[in-house]
């Protein structure tokens, strides 16, 4: 089923990210968690693409298990900037022919010192957007980025490119992960001043490692509030007193989304059951 029709639907939705292993020695591991998500009726789960597509395999198979075999719709993921124009159409001919009629089209990270000639290589999401909606009838998503894109100074022409991706084909968004829900109000005010008017499903990481959440703020730009910043000081060392927080300020964000009148949330639960099921569970009679 395409996302953008699940999103037409009057009730809240709730969907979930996993990636796949980097080896094919790690794939049951994968699979095993995803079935564990999958049971939790999300109403999709979205599947991510290695650098360069170094796991693209692992992506359409275990996208393609996620509907198959375990009756979820699928999310893939696909990325441009490393890979040549003929090593994209063939995973989207791939993802096809897998029955898989969602994509989420993104540039990706530039390898260091990588190049391909100029007429090989799709360069921005945009292009990628314009040749997957030549190549079938998918619903494409994209991603958009509430505190504004890290490569990117100036926030408006960040939503000058966004209308761009938007205008080229999209159905809905998927933002960057924030943690301060201001920032995304303020950020949804004014793409819709802008004229985007397709759905944008908020990202929401529940912080189970105060380490690694360090890094991905570094590399994506993303600022932590003062009440943020307190909950790492107090329990940053502290493995299960961190996952337990984190999962509590993941709750607190969607219940307040919720409570806004947001009802598409997607959770970047990654390969961890457990943390989707314990927000899930937190959530069960707003859900009802």
């Amino acid at each position: 089923m395409k996302i953008i029709d699940k999103l037409q639907e009057n009730k809240i939705h709730i969907s979930f990210e996993i990636f796949p292993p980097k080896t094919d020695a790690g794939i049951e591991a994968v699979l095993s968690a995803t079935e564990q998500i999958a049971k939790l009726a999300p109403a999709f789960i979205s599947v991510t693409y290695g650098a360069g597509g170094g796991t693209s395999k692992n992506t359409v198979q275990i996208a393609s298990d996620i509907q198959k075999k375990m009756g979820v719709t699928s999310l893939a993921h696909l990325t441009c900037a490393s890979s040549t124009k003929e090593e994209v159409l063939s995973v989207v001919d791939r993802l096809k022919a897998e029955g898989i009629e969602n994509i989420l089209a993104l540039r990706g990270d530039i390898p260091e010192g990588l190049e391909f000639p100029e007429t090989d290589q799709y360069h921005y999401a945009y292009e990628l957007i314009r040749e997957i909606k030549k190549q079938g009838d998918f619903c494409i998503g994209a991603a958009c980025y509430p505190e504004g894109h890290v490569e990117n100074e100036h926030k408006e022409d960040d939503i000058a490119y966004l209308k761009q991706k938007v205008d080229c084909g999209v159905d809905f968004l998927t933002t960057q992960m924030f943690f301060d829900n201001a920032i995304l109000y303020n950020f949804l005010y004014r793409i819709r001043e802008k004229g985007i008017t397709v759905p944008v499903l908020p990202g929401i990481m529940p912080v189970t490692n105060s380490r690694q959440m360090t890094r991905i703020c570094k590399l994506s730009g993303t600022v932590l509030p003062q009440r943020f910043h307190a909950i790492l000081d107090r329990f940053g060392e502290k493995p299960e007193a961190m996952k337990q927080a984190g999962i509590a300020y993941a709750t607190d964000q969607i219940i307040d989304l919720i409570a806004n009148g947001i009802d598409h949330i997607h959770i970047y639960s990654m390969n961890k059951p457990e943390v989707a099921a314990a927000i899930m569970t937190n959530l069960s009679e707003i859900l009802r």
